[in-house]
């Protein structure tokens, strides 16, 4: 019998066209929601997600004929990733499929951060020319530390080789890198910090209003610029907004959050995040930094690749 695959984002045709020409079924449903989902799941043998659906245990639980789940892109917090090796489910990614993408998109916030690329954009549409104000600083010279070298954090390095700073890179789990330093090093020292980190049990959380302090201290009062475009929930909305308005961070290009879904924010949360967006001193994006139309091909011909060959890329 022909084996089902539930595809539940958007995709690339050639995803689709590729399963079937292996000899799948493909149900293509771009607008389930995650119960919706978990409620048809039981005959399908694939499942290709994105962040909407959380494959924990009891979503698993509804899928006993699962041979495999696909991640479009990288993140795999998603995952109950050791429920599904209980269960024999392959777990395919591609970090590999949209890192170009990341790391064009924070290079382009950062250029933007550091020549006020967006207060001088309103300056002309007002017809309001204050060339001082719009005085901004060049890349030439800064050190920049990059917390994370995967995919994501190398593409971006390679980005900035032309531009003649000096980078930092600290990974917990990788060595003989460019730029290998110790962590509270290139904390201390960096002009501009770039955050490349998973959402682990380590990271979610991790700077949180005694980090930025620590770090203040760590740094006599210098302030740095923050760029995030790893995951939100590394740093508490609460601490973000602190550290900013305290000026430990003078700067900051965000590309993720804490609550990605304006419907759940708390009534704390709406203060909090509507005190963000006032800032000038911040560049904001709604998580769109691996989304482009070359990601998009790029990401269906990897997951294709891994589906086929059943080879599990973690």
């Amino acid at each position: 019998m022909q084996k089902k695959v539930l595809i539940t984002d958007a995709v690339d045709p050639l995803l689709i066209s590729g399963l079937e020409a292996a000899g799948y079924a493909c149900d293509y449903r771009p607008k389930a929601s995650l119960a919706e989902v978990r409620q048809i799941l039981a005959p399908y043998a694939g499942l290709v997600i994105n962040s909407k659906i959380i494959a924990d245990a009891a979503f698993l639980a509804a899928g006993p004929n699962l041979e495999f789940i696909a991640r479009l892109g990288s993140g795999l917090e998603i995952i109950d990733l050791e429920e599904a090796e209980r269960r024999g489910i392959l777990v395919h990614r591609a970090p590999d499929g949209n890192c170009d993408a990341v790391a064009e998109h924070i290079l382009g916030m950062l250029l933007m951060l550091a020549h006020r690329l967006r207060l001088g954009d309103q300056q002309v549409r007002s017809m309001a020319w204050d060339r001082e104000a719009a005085r901004g600083w060049e890349l030439k010279g800064k050190k920049l530390g990059i917390l994370g070298f995967g995919y994501t954090g190398r593409a971006f390095w390679r980005r900035l080789a032309g531009f003649e700073l000096e980078c930092m890179v600290y990974d917990k789990y990788q060595r003989d890198y460019p730029g290998e330093t110790e962590l509270e090093e290139l904390l201390a020292e960096v002009d501009i910090l770039s955050l490349h980190l998973p959402a682990t049990a380590e990271t979610l959380g991790w700077m949180d209003a005694a980090f930025w302090q620590r770090l203040a201290k760590l740094r006599a009062g210098r302030p740095l610029v923050l760029l995030n475009s790893s995951r939100g929930k590394i740093i508490p909305i609460a601490a973000l907004v602190g550290a900013l308005e305290s000026g430990i961070i003078s700067a900051a290009a965000l590309d993720v959050f804490e609550q990605e879904k304006t419907a759940l924010y708390t009534a704390e949360e709406r203060v909090l995040y509507g005190r963000l967006v006032e800032m000038p001193q911040v560049v904001l994006s709604p998580h769109v930094a691996g989304w482009t139309k070359e990601s998009k091909e790029r990401l269906a011909k990897l997951l294709l690749g891994r589906i086929l060959s059943k080879a599990a890329r973690i």
